[in-house]
């Protein structure tokens, strides 16, 4: 028995880990219920460019599911308001969805303030609310627009950061297009150079990065007005069609032997005479 500076008796008892007020007996458990969902790979190439009075946004058209295409001819830039547009790249539910509910705030804030949207508006909600979901909407935009401020070009990260810059470029197929920005990009471009410069970019893209493709969509934004330039250029096109093919007669009958009703079978019933026919 010890005594206290108060007198008190005090007794002694020997340390024992198990009654301590922390445990850590279930720290494995964090292995299987914490586990990070590794970030799902896309394909996309976007850029945007300033010129001397306005932006050009550019993307491919490409949208992948996996290995598979799933479109070939899908459109990548988003309406934001009358003169900002947004290209997007990463999961394509989340670039609609976030573009879509930005555009609605900016009609909102024009109604309320009855003056145009300016870019930075955009690009502060965007930051916001990519920032709030940290990284888990899988968006990753080219915001180019026009206003009182002149023209504007801002890349936009999923975790919310983003960059000021002449031109940008986002997706898998950025670094075939960067090598293009880099190399070709001067100041004070006119609007046809400032398409041709995005066109090749895109175009470096489509044929160097497999997850993108198909055909060049353009989007020109000036103090007048945006112009969208759906299929400016298209790519990778068909050599034979079918219907024009010489070797297939102008109508191609259809084998309805096989076919059953959706009410009286599940499946095709494969009769004698309908092998018979093919």
């Amino acid at each position: 028995r010890h005594f206290a500076s108060s007198g008190f008796p005090v007794t002694w008892m020997p340390h024992d880990p198990l009654a301590s007020g922390f445990t850590f007996n279930q720290y494995h458990a964090n292995d299987t219920t914490r586990k990070v969902k590794a970030a799902t790979k896309t394909g996309t190439t976007i850029c945007g460019v300033v010129f001397s009075s306005g932006v050009v946004l550019g993307a491919d058209t490409r949208s992948t599911n996996g290995e598979t295409v799933a479109d070939k001819n899908c459109a990548k830039i988003h309406y934001l308001a009358p003169n900002m547009f947004c290209c997007g790249a990463g999961t394509a539910a989340d670039t609609e969805a976030v573009t879509g509910s930005v555009s609605s705030e900016l009609l909102l804030h024009r109604s309320f303030s009855d003056r145009p949207s300016k870019v930075v508006t955009a690009l502060t909600i965007l930051k916001e609310r990519l920032f709030k979901y940290q990284g888990h909407i899988g968006a990753a935009l080219v915001l180019g627009g026009v206003d009182g401020n002149g023209p504007h070009i801002f890349s936009v990260y999923p975790h919310g950061s983003s960059d000021s810059l002449p031109y940008a470029t986002m997706g898998s197929g950025s670094l075939a297009a960067m090598a293009v920005l880099e190399s070709e990009y001067q100041e004070g471009l006119d609007e046809n150079g400032a398409k041709n410069l995005v066109t090749r970019a895109i175009k470096a893209g489509i044929f160097n990065d497999l997850g993108s493709g198909s055909n060049v969509d353009l989007c020109v934004i000036t103090i007048d007005g945006a112009k969208e330039l759906r299929n400016h250029q298209t790519y990778n096109e068909r050599s034979c069609n079918l219907r024009e093919s010489p070797l297939v007669s102008e109508k191609v009958e259809l084998n309805t032997s096989n076919l059953t009703r959706a009410t009286a079978a599940s499946k095709p019933i494969n009769t004698p005479r309908a092998i018979q026919n093919l």
